[in-house]
């Protein structure tokens, strides 16, 4: 299927976007998927100035690139995360920050979020790919004990603070799609469905199928597809390595840093770790996905300039895996 295959510039933020998009150009992407921070795409200075859309556009022109996706995954964190802290700091543009008062920093950071989909749709994008946060994320140890009542109010949370900001993203055309990662309302297959329901399955709120987390948590990342096949609005490829087994090494990763040997999992580069890849791409051309495949990048134990081209090179092999086709039974069949 003939999908076109971006980077994710998320990972490349220190350098100048002007930088990364001669890199994917010379390694032959045919996009990027445009992180939200770094100088690689501002949604202040989108939404102020015209002609600094057009400016983003011509740069990607210049290098024969186009974008179908950007992402905002810093500042859509704090939309519903608790507690805000100097974590949240680190990560959002001061404005958003402020004083760092929790709730002042959660209103922000949702104003700043429906802004993106306006900016996105300044730049001719469809899709806006983030995180939710998450206010009952710190209850997932499940001790001290949990009431109900504390994971309902949690999903209450997500589909006030949300559905705001999702009718912002149906006003100007444009999907948000989640990545379903621990941390967020939505981690894993059942609380995907919760989260979905919590806001009435609304077409604005889709997700990002990123199956590297899917791995280490015993998910099924096909199945997966074809569950929420209708919900799938962007692709990431990033792929993980388990490697629990000799008694030490569990599957939380003991607060050890990526890439230390004693982790029970980490990330790996495309095609070295435990994600079923040709399988995941059979499904996804059996839901009929046609938009980009996006490749993130986040293997702290391999140089990304050597990484980024391998990884466009298998996923280019995979991409080209011939969808269902009833043209190929006919083939067999007797006259």
């Amino acid at each position: 299927m003939s999908r076109p295959i971006t980077l994710f510039t998320g990972q490349w933020a220190d350098l100048p976007f002007e930088e990364v998009c001669r890199l994917a150009a010379e390694w032959g992407y045919d996009g990027l998927e445009i992180a939200c921070w770094g100088d690689h795409f501002e949604v202040d200075k989108a939404l102020a100035d015209d002609s600094y859309v057009e400016r983003k556009l011509e740069v990607l022109a210049k290098h024969n690139l186009k974008v179908w996706t950007i992402s905002n995954h810093l500042v859509s964190q704090a939309v519903c995360d608790s507690p805000i802290d100097e974590r949240h700091k680190g990560i959002l543009p001061g404005r958003i920050w402020g004083s760092g008062d929790p709730e002042e920093v959660r209103q922000r950071a949702a104003e700043e979020i429906k802004d993106t989909a306006r900016a996105a749709a300044k730049l001719g994008v469809k899709t806006v790919v983030g995180f939710t946060g998450s206010s009952i994320w710190h209850t997932l140890a499940m001790f001290p004990p949990v009431p109900p009542s504390m994971i309902e109010a949690g999903y209450q949370d997500f589909a006030d603070r949300w559905n705001p900001i999702l009718d912002v993203f149906d006003e100007v055309g444009v999907r948000f799609a989640h990545e379903v990662h621990p941390s967020e309302i939505a981690y894993d297959y059942y609380t995907t469905v919760r989260t979905l329901e919590a806001i009435g399955h609304r077409e604005a709120f889709g997700l990002n199928w990123d199956p590297s987390h899917m791995v280490w948590q015993e998910l099924d990342s096909v199945g997966f597809i074809l569950d929420f096949a209708d919900r799938i609005y962007h692709v990431d490829c990033k792929d993980a390595k388990v490697r629990t087994g000799n008694g030490r090494r569990g599957r939380l990763a003991s607060h050890l840093a990526w890439a230390d040997m004693r982790r029970g999992w980490d990330f790996v580069s495309t095609g070295r770790g435990d994600v079923p890849w040709e399988d995941c791409f059979r499904a996804l051309n059996s839901i009929g996905y046609d938009g980009p495949i996006s490749i993130e990048w986040e293997d702290a134990g391999m140089d990304r300039l050597d990484g980024a081209p391998e990884a466009l090179g298998i996923i280019r092999k995979l991409n080209a895996i011939t969808p269902p086709s009833s043209s190929f039974d006919a083939a067999f069949s007797s006259e």
